[in-house]
């Protein structure tokens, strides 16, 4: 079955449903995989109207209900991935899994004791974001509940575990630096790797330093992708994009691309002194939206955070003694 919305791949028996969500992504890819232990869905999207809809009509396709579903796996906290999970559980009734440090995320970002919006904009403020982006910040951020809510019962799994769905037993993988805590699927014998937002097709997935979070995401990224490559795939089905069959080749591409942008900073660094928001401004522009550039500086701190930790960088304190400074060494 192909159609716009639903691909589906026989030999790997996996069906691809696509689910809208913001630009410039547009949408995700979301799993369905049947087997003898019922259907499971893997990554349903971000919970919004639009992507109830979709789901009424891609179960009408696919000549399912709610209640043939068995498991809601999501691969990584972040909404686009996990936002539905609630909702298509109260629906079902089915388990929604996800590893238990990606869970921890989730109420690091969006739980009743969250200060994540606060201390964002704190780290922006104080790395040179102007005025203008941060007071467009606490909206952005908090416009996001609604696409978390409700929010799911969550059972864990972890690398120990061998998970059954789509009637044959996966293995979990779990890799961080673009999400702490994401779950891959590796199946062993038709080298399948169901990969969410790990490894990316010609997109570079986001690596984003966040406060309280992974201290080191870059660092992690890199050992991530590390790990990864070391499996044999035929195919990869990603969280964006299309399935792809150049799994390894692209792990490579990636940490490739890192070090690059590596050495970049140092260059810029060893023009003069920055702060966060000026090599962000030279990495990626300053045209973007407020949702792009919240991704464009926590990936530059990300970046200038490995510096440091590799001894090349350091940090002080600016000469307006509230924003910090970058320079060499």
């Amino acid at each position: 079955m192909t159609t716009e919305r639903i691909q589906k791949w026989d030999r790997e028996e996996i069906a691809l449903v696509r689910i809208s969500m913001a630009p410039p992504l547009r949408w995700v890819n979301s799993y369905v995989l049947r087997g003898d232990e019922g259907i499971t869905i893997i990554d349903p999207g971000p919970h919004t109207n639009v992507s109830e809809g979709e789901w009424r009509e891609a179960f009408a396709e696919l000549g399912i209900s709610a209640a043939d579903i068995s498991a809601i796996v999501v691969t990584h906290h972040h909404p686009d991935h996990y936002g539905m999970a609630g909702y298509m559980q109260s629906l079902s009734g089915a388990p929604v899994f996800m590893s238990e440090r990606a869970h921890e995320e989730t109420r690091r970002m969006w739980g009743a004791a969250s200060t994540m919006n606060e201390e964002l904009l704190n780290l922006y403020s104080r790395n040179g974001l102007p005025e203008a982006w941060c007071e467009q910040l606490p909206a952005h951020m908090e416009s996001f509940i609604s696409q978390v809510t409700p929010v799911p019962e969550v059972t864990y799994l972890s690398e120990e575990s061998r998970f059954r769905m789509g009637g044959r037993i996966w293995l979990p993988i779990e890799t961080g630096g673009h999400a702490p805590g994401h779950l891959s699927f590796y199946h062993t014998e038709q080298k399948i790797m169901i990969c969410g937002d790990a490894v990316l097709p010609q997109i570079s997935p986001n690596v984003s330093f966040l406060p309280g979070s992974d201290p080191m995401p870059l660092h992690t990224f890199m050992v991530s992708l590390d790990k990864l490559s070391a499996f044999e795939v035929d195919i990869a089905f990603p969280g964006h994009r299309n399935p792809f069959i150049y799994f390894g080749e692209r792990t490579r591409l990636l940490i490739k691309h890192h070090e690059e942008r590596l050495e970049r900073i140092v260059n810029m660094l060893a023009e003069q002194p920055m702060t966060g928001y000026e090599v962000c401004a030279v990495l990626f522009g300053n045209e973007l939206g407020i949702h792009q550039m919240r991704f464009a500086m926590s990936e530059t701190l990300a970046h200038v955070i490995e510096l440091i930790r590799l001894g090349q960088v350091q940090i002080s304190e600016g000469s307006d003694r509230q924003t910090d400074v970058f320079k060499l060494v």
